[in-house]
């Protein structure tokens, strides 16, 4: 093919392609999702009670969860009543974590069957997302919670040994309550 016509081509199809391209969303391969605001990673995490990050202020600052203290029970000598303790707080930590997780999937279902209906209204979406935003606050506070009832049942030295363990270089040891 001649240069020109190759080149007279390009310029032809190229602004084309390019405009296609600038007018692509990032979103659109999420179109598939149940619930479109939901990833199935997060659904999973929500339904099973994981913190996804929830307790990270408590974590980074040294004050442990129940469950990797449990992980670490042998290395921190947890003792018998300890690690009833902290069956307990995990449990109630993980019932509670999943009542919400189901409720944060059902309020976040409910937000977008109104909009693939064509139902949403400035009303409707402001109370769905402050019943979000609330929910999601009281999942967060049932891990955050779980930090705090844990750090209670320590020692100093076993959190100091966690933090350790964990390799948080610096971490506080938490304030006892």
């Amino acid at each position: 093919m001649c240069p020109r016509i190759l080149l007279l081509a390009l310029a032809l199809v190229a602004p084309s392609a390019w405009a296609q391209h600038q007018h692509s969303s990032p979103y659109k391969e999420l179109q598939s999702r149940d619930i479109k605001a939901l990833s199935p990673e997060q659904v999973s995490d929500l339904q099973v009670g994981r913190g996804m990050g929830a307790s990270l202020p408590a974590e980074l600052n040294g004050v442990p969860g129940p469950l990797h203290v449990l992980e670490l029970q042998e290395r921190l000598m947890v003792t018998a009543d300890q690690q009833v303790g902290l069956q307990r707080i995990s449990a109630e930590m993980k019932a509670s974590a999943q009542r919400l997780g189901q409720q944060v999937i059902a309020a976040e279902g409910e937000l977008d069957e109104a909009f693939k209906r064509g139902t949403a209204d400035e009303k409707a979406i402001v109370a769905a997302t402050e019943r979000i935003a609330a929910l999601n606050g009281q999942l967060r506070a049932a891990h955050l919670v779980a930090h705090l009832k844990t750090r209670r049942l320590l020692t100093d030295q076993q959190v100091a040994l966690y933090n350790e363990a964990r390799g948080y270089t610096g971490a506080t040891s938490g304030h006892k309550h």
